[in-house]
């Protein structure tokens, strides 16, 4: 399997007139692999490409979720050749985040398959691919709350172009949608008060402080009942949050 830059290398010295046991030689491809790119060269949009390593196009849009959905309940793992897998844990009483997950990484790869992993009580999605921490230059050895998490240049403009889809993949992953309770006196009478809010759990300070963020973005205000665990309790905040993430399914 030779990579994008052999195939359009080759394809060039085609080009130039180069014949093809010449391009075989100086490349160390087979003749009939240069011979079949010239007879039905790749499309001119590869999916494989890096969108970081090559001028190809990142889908923004998906890869905002993405990141959120990496940040919460994703880590890559070196295989061998230099090959990383991309792994999110989906936990199995949700099955529509399962499928919504697999289709979000497919969106950012469509170059590869996304497995589907049985592991106790979750699902993992799995997708192989050399230049996942291209995309992810937050992957290191340890957990993400032992190890400092900061956004490249790229990745900020993205959360601010699209900061809906980047909560949306927080809250999927290490987020809830909960009914509270609470009590207030009036006229020397205590009342119950039922409410909803949506929690934000995550150990990482630096990650939290990404969710405040993209939460300052959309000006929905939010608390700190906890270091550990972030809150969005006010009605019409929580009613925009149900448009952005709804409950989980």
């Amino acid at each position: 399997m030779y990579d994008a830059r052999i195939r359009r290398s080759a394809l060039a010295c085609l080009a130039a007139g180069e014949s093809l046991s010449s391009v075989s030689r100086r490349l160390g491809v087979s003749r009939s692999a240069v011979r079949a790119w010239r007879d039905d060269p790749p499309p001119r949009v590869d999916p494989t490409a890096c969108p970081r390593c090559t001028d190809s196009t990142l889908p923004s849009a998906a890869y905002a979720e993405l990141l959120g959905l990496y940040l919460g309940d994703g880590c890559l793992s070196e295989h061998r050749r230099f090959v990383y897998a991309l792994r999110v844990a989906c936990d199995d009483v949700y099955p529509n985040l399962i499928t919504e997950t697999a289709e979000t990484i497919a969106a950012v790869n469509p170059g590869r398959p996304v497995h589907r992993v049985q592991a106790p009580g979750c699902t993992q999605l799995v997708s192989y691919w050399k230049h996942w921490p291209c995309l992810f230059p937050q992957h290191g050895p340890g957990r993400k709350h032992h190890r400092s998490i900061v956004l490249a240049h790229w990745q900020r403009e993205v959360v601010a172009h699209f900061p809906e889809l980047f909560l949306r993949g927080l809250f999927l992953s290490d987020g809830c949608r909960v009914a509270n309770w609470t009590t207030h006196r009036t006229n020397g009478e205590v009342r119950r008060y039922d409410y909803v809010r949506y929690m934000f759990f995550n150990e990482s300070t630096d990650i939290m402080r990404l969710c405040q963020w993209a939460l300052d973005l959309l000006a929905l205000p939010w608390r700190m009942p906890r270091p550990n665990a972030l809150s969005v309790a006010r009605r019409e905040d929580v009613a925009q949050l149900d448009r952005i993430v709804g409950p989980k399914s």
